[in-house]
Formats: C-alpha cells, sequence, structure tokens
C-alpha cells in the first residue's frame, strides 16, 4: 500500500526547492548589482572570514563542499584583486594557506552586513514564530543545525 503522505512530501519538496532557488537568485543579482561579486566569491570570503588564519586549498573545497579547481579558481581572481593572499605553511612545505587581505577583511564585512539585510529582506513576511516553526522543522528533518 501506497504511503497517503508521499505526494504531499513530493510538493513539498518541490516547494523547498523553489524558495530556495529564488531566494539564491535574488541574492546572486543583489551581489553582483550592488557589490559586483558572484556568490562563489562570496562564500569563498565567508570561508576565510570565519578561519582568519588561513586554509588550505583541500579544506576550503571541503567546507564548501565545491572541486579544488573551482575554489581555485575564484581564489586566483581575489588573490589578483588584492582581497586574499597566498602563503605557504611553516609546517608543510607541500601546503598553502589562503587567508583575507586586510582589503579583503574590510570589503568581506561590507558584503556581509549588506547580505544580512537582503537576506532579511527577501524573508521579511516571515514573523518570528514562523521561523521558529520552520527553524524546528528543519532541525527535525537534519537539513540545519
Amino acid at each position: 500500500m501506497s504511503d497517503p503522505l508521499s505526494k504531499r512530501r513530493l510538493k513539498l519538496w518541490i516547494r523547498l526547492l523553489g524558495v530556495t532557488r529564488t531566494a539564491e537568485g535574488q541574492l546572486r543579482e543583489f551581489l553582483r548589482v550592488r557589490h559586483d561579486t558572484t556568490l562563489p566569491r562570496f562564500d569563498v570570503m565567508a570561508a576565510l572570514y570565519r578561519r582568519r588564519e588561513g586554509l588550505s586549498m583541500t579544506e576550503l573545497s571541503r567546507m564548501l563542499l565545491v572541486s579544488n579547481g573551482n575554489a581555485t579558481a575564484v581564489v586566483d581572481r581575489l588573490e589578483k584583486d588584492g582581497l586574499a593572499r597566498r602563503t605557504p605553511s611553516e609546517t608543510d612545505r607541500r601546503t598553502v594557506l589562503v587567508a583575507l587581505t586586510p582589503e579583503g577583511l574590510a570589503a568581506f564585512e561590507g558584503f556581509a552586513a549588506d547580505h544580512e539585510a537582503e537576506v532579511n529582506r527577501i524573508f521579511a513576511d516571515l514573523t518570528e514564530e514562523d521561523i521558529e516553526l520552520l527553524t524546528e522543522i528543519l532541525k527535525r528533518m537534519g537539513g540545519a543545525k
């Protein structure tokens, strides 16, 4: 016998994807227009901001769930723009650490404040109770910590 909630769960999945894609699209456009940057670049800068001492390319790729090649391309552009720097590891000559420069830190802080304000705008119709309920549901599903 079929699960009576199966079709409803499928519709829920499609709705979750739609909300995610719409919000992500709005954030991509916002970052492009407001800061002349991309979401992947923002994500790399966010990871480097959280780990001020620097990350290896392997750590960075793992954190962002992207290939080393994708992370390298973004880091190359950040380095070219003076927002990130690569330095050899003091403990392993084969490893290069990537960190934000002071200019990169300052730029990211501006991006992050605007990003937060834009996310707030996108989800402005949600009440505190809505947020609590959605957060609890997503935690139960294992989709958010």
